[in-house]
């Protein structure tokens, strides 16, 4: 089969979040489409990412209650982890998802090519040696697992999460590397399973991105499930032992287990696909591009994990929709990142939107900041998980950072990124009622206790 003659509106290299997204978006507003994708349409957050490692956490979370059933006197106990049983769940779930994705390209009728495809020109994808012409190209290649220098990625011993998320066993100990938010769901889920854990963190907490009062209480949860970490503490070499294993720090100390989990974060797909000799402006394989997602060539953007933005899901689906939009002439309003909700889905759920309190007091000088703990809160006292709701105010203006850590407060993100982004002060938030007995009830009472007018809040 030959390429189309005429140019499309739209090609868009890269089929995940970000790709599929723009496709959509600019198929329902009349453009002609061409997805060219190497793998599997949904990319890394459903194949090997987002969905994937939530279906894991979910099965360790199924795993506790089991363990943990005669605190609600309920007579349980865990027999055992079935593996195959644990990833033909998680594969249901995947390929569910998937077949509906594949429904919708068809539907959507958007010319879907597979195979690996290679910027040309700034109007041009070659394909399996055709070439796909287009009025506009859109670069969404994501990203892999990165590595450190000098640590090799054998995929039995020293894996990324690619290869944890297909394990056929439960390790008896794991050392993770990083403690970022791949690092910490994995420590949780595994932990579940029954496993030994250790994370290796350079910096000085766990999910350091995270306001510090959240890091704290998930190191304190942590301490509390028995999940080893070391913070403050450089890697400097692995060597193979007999069961496993060694990892050595800069500090001088020695940890041994079965596993190393390289979870240092991802970096740019971006090599050998010809963006630079089109001319693409790039920084440490990142693709750089403007507030609309446009990079230095008129006609090329790139969305997703491939540019400098949160690399997260539900970023690339609003980077896709936002070029979809603009290419179409409807002049969409740029992102705000910082009102983009972020959670990591370990036991406590840590979430947030907004400005941390340190980013806050740089932006806004002085802040007001109020911390409501959940143990006020019936319904997480019947879940029995401790945790916190902080908020951080600019004094006499909107509530500009919400970070809360709980089990299952990523549900209550929502709400939170609301009350950021309209901008609304703690006032308009306390006036409204919330639901009883719920979580979202600590969001309600914190606004309230924020605005001087406190309900169950000690002190």
């Amino acid at each position: 089969m030959s390429a189309p003659t005429s140019p499309a509106d739209l090609v868009i290299l890269g089929g995940g979040s970000g790709g599929y997204a723009a496709a959509f978006r600019a198929s329902e507003l009349g453009l002609d489409v061409v997805l060219i994708e190497k793998d599997k349409v949904g990319g890394t957050c459903l194949h090997r990412g987002c969905i994937p490692t939530k279906a894991l956490l979910h099965a360790g979370e199924v795993a506790d209650l089991a363990r943990e059933g005669e605190q609600f006197g309920v007579k349980t106990s865990l027999a055992g982890i079935d593996m195959d049983g644990v990833n033909a769940y998680k594969d249901g779930v995947i390929s569910k998802l998937y077949k509906g994705l594949q429904g919708l390209v068809k539907a959507r009728k958007i010319t879907y090519v597979e195979g690996e495809g290679r910027l040309t020109s700034p109007t041009t994808v070659e394909v399996n040696g055709q070439t796909y012409e287009g009025r506009h190209i859109l670069l969404a290649t994501g990203s892999y697992a990165r590595s450190l220098p000098g640590l090799e990625i054998d995929g039995s011993k020293v894996i990324t999460s690619d290869h944890a998320l297909n394990l056929d066993r439960v390790p008896a100990s794991a050392i993770i590397l990083g403690g970022g938010v791949i690092g910490c769901e994995f420590a949780s889920a595994w932990k579940s399973f029954g496993v030994d854990v250790t994370i290796i963190e350079a910096l000085p907490h766990l999910v350091p991105l995270e306001d510090e009062a959240s890091s704290k209480l998930l190191e304190r949860a942590f301490r509390r499930r028995k999940i080893g970490f070391e913070l403050g503490s450089r890697f400097s070499g692995v060597q193979n032992t007999e069961n496993g294993v060694k990892i050595s720090l800069e500090n001088g100390k020695e940890f041994e287990a079965e596993l190393l989990l390289v979870a240092v974060g991802r970096g740019p797909v971006s090599q050998g696909l010809g963006y630079e000799e089109a001319g693409v402006a790039m920084d440490r394989g990142y693709v750089l591009v403007d507030e609309y997602c446009q990079t230095n060539v008129p006609t090329v953007s790139a969305v997703g994990d491939l540019i400098p933005t949160l690399q997260l899901a539900h970023v690339g689906f609003g980077e896709g929709i936002l070029v979809a939009e603009r290419i179409a002439g409807l002049n969409p309003a740029p992102i705000d990142y910082a009102g983009v909700p972020r959670i990591t889905y370990s036991d406590p759920e840590v979430a947030s939107v907004g400005f941390t309190e340190a980013q806050a007091k740089e932006k806004f000088g002085e802040v007001k900041t109020l911390t409501y703990d959940l143990a006020g809160n019936g319904r997480s006292q019947i879940l029995k998980t401790t945790g916190a709701v902080k908020l951080i105010q600019a004094v006499d203006g909107p509530v500009v950072g919400i970070h809360m850590v709980g089990s299952r407060v990523g549900e209550l993100i929502a709400e939170a990124q609301l009350i950021y982004n309209w901008e609304a002060e703690a006032d308009d938030v306390a006036s409204l009622i919330h639901p009883h007995p719920t979580q979202s009830e600590a969001l309600g009472e914190a606004h309230m206790a924020l605005a001087g007018k406190p309900l169950h809040v000690h002190g």
